[in-house]
């Protein structure tokens, strides 16, 4: 039996989630009732986005954290709660009710452990993303580091405002050409391997700009928890990012416990070359692939080659992959993240 809902959660991140009602947004949302389920209209500017909706309406999510709640169920054991950093509401009921249908044998929603799917994006949903993209503060940490070797950087402008940490004019002047610009100075004419030894040093050294933790440290637990009781429940999943595939591969499987072969992202045109008689990858200035948007439903089909049953994004950019998986014709659970908690994360709306 299909259930055609796109669960909205209005979370306020930390490093543990939040969630707060719908209603806060009421202002600049209309809503109709259907059938179904329900139609959230959001307005942005001259936009309007109509996607099927459940309306999640309860109190925040996050538990204290307590001595009994740290333990994260496990398969097989007599654990009470498999999301422990969630509080009880209708929006962690729902994931697990989806989880019980389509894992029961003899449920009407049951789904074979080989065709149970699940993609999550990966900024904003599984770790934080604010001042800017994590992977940005990496290009941004190889532009001064190779600087001293490129004087004609001097006068180039978009290269002199990465220097000074510029974001605000990076992001209004510049926008997304001139990061790309900005990466392939960063990776170009490298071997994969010499980058991966690269962002390993950076990611297990480099700190936050606001809080001092190590990106790693940047994670929202709620999210490992519900990765996890995924996998325990014979889910395989999957990252579904714009973040560069090569970037996310080095430190992702051993902060999140997904493989590295289950992380999809952004790709780069790679040389094939020889270097002292060996096979090597080179990077180069172009890109191969956007895993972005519509691009992420390409990229599900053709890497994994099935729609997923559960998907989880934050933002436009995730659009077509919750689509992608309400279009499943097995019961299926897309879910929106909004951040909204200013006091221990950021609030903010993403277009």
């Amino acid at each position: 039996m299909k259930t055609h809902k796109l669960l909205f959660l209005i979370l306020p991140i930390a490093f543990l989630i939040v969630l707060n009602a719908c209603e806060q947004h009421a202002k600049k949302t209309s809503t109709k009732t259907t059938k179904d389920s329900t139609i959230i209209i959001k307005h942005k500017g001259d936009t309007i986005i109509k996607e099927k909706i459940v309306v999640v309406h309860e109190e925040t999510i996050i538990r204290e954290e307590k001595e009994e709640n740290k333990t994260v169920g496990k398969k097989g054991t007599h654990s009470e709660d498999p999301l422990p950093s969630w509080n009880d509401s209708d929006s962690k009921s729902r994931i697990t009710d989806f989880v019980t249908g389509v894992t029961t044998p003899g449920s009407a929603d049951y789904v074979p452990s080989e065709n149970r799917i699940a993609t999550f994006d990966n900024d904003g949903t599984l770790w934080s993303e604010k001042p800017t993209y994590f992977q940005i503060e990496f290009v941004l940490y190889r532009i001064r580091q190779l600087a001293p070797q490129h004087p004609e950087w001097k006068k180039d402008k978009l290269v002199q405002a990465a220097l000074r940490h510029d974001l605000e004019t990076l992001r209004k002047k510049y926008g997304a050409k001139g990061i790309v610009k900005l990466m392939a100075f960063a990776q170009a004419g490298i071997t994969t391997g010499e980058y991966e030894k690269i962002v390993h040093k950076w990611i297990t050294t480099a700190k936050h700009p606001i809080t001092g933790r190590l990106y790693t440290e940047m994670i929202f637990q709620p999210m490992l928890e519900l990765i996890r009781y995924l996998q325990e429940n014979d889910f395989k999943v999957y990252i579904v990012s714009g973040g560069g595939i090569d970037f996310m591969r080095v430190w992702a499987e051993k902060v999140y416990g997904i493989p590295r072969q289950h992380i999809l992202g952004s790709i780069g045109k790679l040389d094939y070359e020889k270097e002292n008689g060996k096979p090597v990858l080179v990077k180069t200035n172009d890109i191969f692939f956007v895993n972005d948007g519509p691009g992420k439903p390409v990229a599900i089909h053709q890497i994994i080659g099935e729609k997923p049953l559960i998907a989880f994004g934050n933002s436009d950019g995730d659009l077509q992959m919750l689509e992608w998986c309400d279009a499943n014709k097995k019961r299926s659970l897309p879910a929106y993240i909004h951040h909204t908690d200013a006091k221990r994360e950021w609030a903010y709306d993403r277009k």
